[in-house]
């Protein structure tokens, strides 16, 4: 035992923890360390709808006029301020009141007075007749699957909504959990293998998700590539598979002779067990990511034959995958860049269009292929973004920060398809009919997952009413 002291031995371990894939300990911690599930853990009296999320998430802000949320009234009065026109009345100070202003006097997140025009057109699709631009044609084919949300609102003008539409909190008032945070804490996993909760693509500016849940709850970021799948995932130096099993059998057992000295110190045997666990994940991941395997018609399904939609076609390809095996929440961003590539302040018409075509047909195929293998049932798909884009032009083509009323896309796990919910005013200004704060998606989905949010709370870490949201039902079947 004298060999082995308690500095060196910490020391062999961590050295070992950096082969053993860090971040992805991150969700598997929680489970190893012998902690008890989250007090949301169960059901409530229904049956849940839906086992896992796919939640994409455009970085930017989606322009709702130019996709799911047609206003002709912008052709009407192209050119005139709002002033001018019958709608004078969406700026009165009662009705813009709401939005918590981070930087006063910001260039960007004013409400621009001069209407600007539709920049496409719409279509009717499926026998619900939904009205698609046609930017999306691809999600148009799959509007009989489709509820859209066309009331949603928020209170960050800026991209600060980006952190608030994911955690229901405005940047002022602290970081708190995400949605995908409250579902991995809420609910056991399916798949001991692979993480819980996976992220992909550009992340905004909040790398966290569990904040005062704990770093258990926070997204394993993955790559698409079958060498590097994990940050850290590969050890230090060249190491052969017995070379690493070996290592485990011997940390193994310092552990046990460290239990026989000090009987209640069980923390450093559950965070090897955690290493092991996070050694699986080193096999099993990537074959989960080898989508080589997957057959040309699937591979043409979601864009992978094409250069503009093959990146974004592979993370939902993966996706599909994970959905296969088990991950609970698949967190896709797109749109780089610090503010977001669909961050369209000037020349809205060539960003919106080169970005829908990235996305539209990845994500048709991914509906369509879930829903071929008998996958839509128990998997919620949504398509978010922080806020839309006001009526009024900026720049002169392009369109700034909205926060008073956009649009939100689900299908899958329980999600009435063929249905349009809320409406905003004629010029897409407020959200009037049915309005939704962004945390009634999140009591949605928690809904079909068969979560009480109310029963998730942290003790000395109150919640308010809003955090919770209200479930809406009419878009579910």
């Amino acid at each position: 035992m004298s060999v082995f002291s308690s500095h060196s031995r910490r020391h062999f371990l961590n050295r070992a923890a950096l082969g053993f894939g860090s971040i992805a300990l991150q969700s598997l911690l929680m489970r190893e360390l012998n902690a008890k599930p989250g007090p949301g853990f169960g059901h409530y009296d229904h049956s849940a709808k839906a086992k896992n999320i796919i939640w994409l998430f455009m970085r930017g802000g989606v322009s709702h006029m130019e996709s799911f949320d047609p206003k002709p009234a912008l052709n009407r009065y192209a050119g005139k301020t709002i002033e001018e026109t019958p709608f004078k009345e969406v700026q009165s100070p009662e009705r813009l009141k709401k939005v918590r202003v981070v930087v006063v006097n910001d260039a960007n997140g004013q409400q621009r007075n001069k209407l600007y025009p539709l920049q496409t057109g719409f279509n009717r699709y499926g026998q619900s007749g939904m009205e698609i631009s046609d930017w999306f044609p691809y999600m148009g084919s799959c509007a009989d699957d489709l509820a859209v949300v066309r009331s949603m609102w928020t209170t960050d003008d800026n991209h600060g909504a980006q952190v608030q539409f994911h955690s229901g909190r405005h940047m002022l008032d602290g970081r708190h959990p995400t949605i995908g945070a409250w579902v991995t804490y809420g609910l056991g996993s399916l798949n001991e293998n692979l993480p819980q909760f996976v992220t992909m693509g550009p992340r905004f500016f909040d790398t966290r998700d569990g904040h005062y849940l704990g770093p258990a709850y926070d997204a394993v970021p993955l790559h698409l590539d079958k060498e590097q799948p994990l940050d850290f995932a590969q050890p230090e130096h060249a190491i052969t598979a017995k070379r690493q099993q070996e290592e485990f059998a011997l940390s193994h057992r310092l552990n046990q002779l460290r239990r026989l000295s000090f009987p209640s110190d069980s923390q450093l045997e559950a965070r090897i067990q955690s290493y092991e666990l996070a050694y699986r994940m080193q096999r099993s991941v990537p074959d989960l990511l080898n989508l080589d395997r997957e057959p040309a018609f699937i591979r043409t399904l979601y864009g992978l034959d094409e250069e503009h939609t093959r990146p974004f076609g592979r993370q939902l390809l993966a996706a599909r995958r994970m959905v296969e095996r088990g991950v609970r929440f698949i967190q896709i961003m797109h749109g780089d860049g610090a503010a977001g590539a669909w961050d369209a302040h000037s020349g809205l018409k060539a960003n919106h269009q080169k970005l829908a075509g990235q996305v539209d047909q990845p994500i048709a195929g991914l509906i369509q292929d879930l829903k071929q293998r008998g996958l839509l049932k128990e998997t919620i798909v949504v398509f978010a973004t922080e806020f839309g884009r006001t009526p009024g032009s900026q720049n002169s083509d392009g369109r700034d920060h909205h926060p008073y009323g956009f649009s939100v896309c689900l299908a899958g796990g329980g999600i009435r398809g063929g249905t349009i919910h809320g409406q905003t005013d004629e010029i897409g200004f407020h959200a009037v009919e049915h309005p939704h704060y962004v945390t009634d998606i999140h009591a949605t989905l928690l809904h079909q997952l068969g979560l009480n949010p109310h029963r998730m709370e942290v003790a000395q870490h109150k919640r308010l009413e809003q955090d919770f949201g209200h479930i809406i039902h009419p878009i579910l079947s």
